[in-house]
């Protein structure tokens, strides 16, 4: 599924190795715009699929998160302006679950992680003007980390995506990335 997507600050090493992707970042990259700090970001990586209308994708990551903002997990982008991040990131000394809605200023919503020694799933479904995102330790149960309204856009970029904007060197492997249509389930449904 990796070789239909197309790099957005593609890493300096990174291989795909069958439904594998492996990353190591960059110095200094980041998704962020403005809020609080000011500052626009557009530098980290993803690795972004086109998709036409409403779709799931889903995604399992596994990194080795230690500094502070380490991350990874999927993006669904429109442009530099409106998208959304959403995984883990180290922060205050702990692994969090974490989303960052972005249209025009980013957002930021973080919660803390269940423990995740085998890495996590994440899910999102975007249909309707809205998006869904849901994360999971066994790939089973899928409770909601974030809905949202998500601007409709004629097309869509969705991927894996991993910053680290205070250091270089998070390694990062995503595996059993796929994109198909909207889940049509209900809220409270965790399948």
């Amino acid at each position: 599924m990796f070789t239909d997507c197309t790099w957005l600050n593609e890493p300096a090493n990174h291989t795909i190795d069958g439904d594998a992707l492996r990353v190591t970042t960059d110095t200094a990259t980041d998704f962020w715009r403005i809020t609080s700090y000011g500052f626009i970001r557009d530098s980290g990586h993803f690795l972004g699929r086109a998709v036409e209308g409403d779709f799931t994708a889903q995604i399992h990551v596994q990194g080795d998160f230690r500094e502070l903002y380490d991350q990874a997990g999927l993006m669904v982008r429109i442009d530099e302006g409106q998208w959304i991040k959403a995984g883990v990131e180290f922060s205050d000394g702990a692994l969090m679950l974490s989303t960052v809605l972005t249209d025009g200023r980013s957002d930021w919503a973080t919660g803390a992680a269940p423990p995740l020694p085998d890495g996590f799933w994440l899910r999102v479904t975007v249909t309707g003007g809205a998006i869904r995102v849901q994360y999971s330790a066994d790939g089973k149960v899928w409770p909601l980390l974030r809905l949202a309204p998500f601007p409709v856009a004629a097309r869509y970029l969705v991927g894996p995506m991993c910053c680290t904007p205070e250091r270089a060197g998070l390694d990062v492997t995503f595996t059993a990335f796929s994109v198909g249509p909207a889940l049509a389930r209900d809220l409270h449904d965790l399948s």
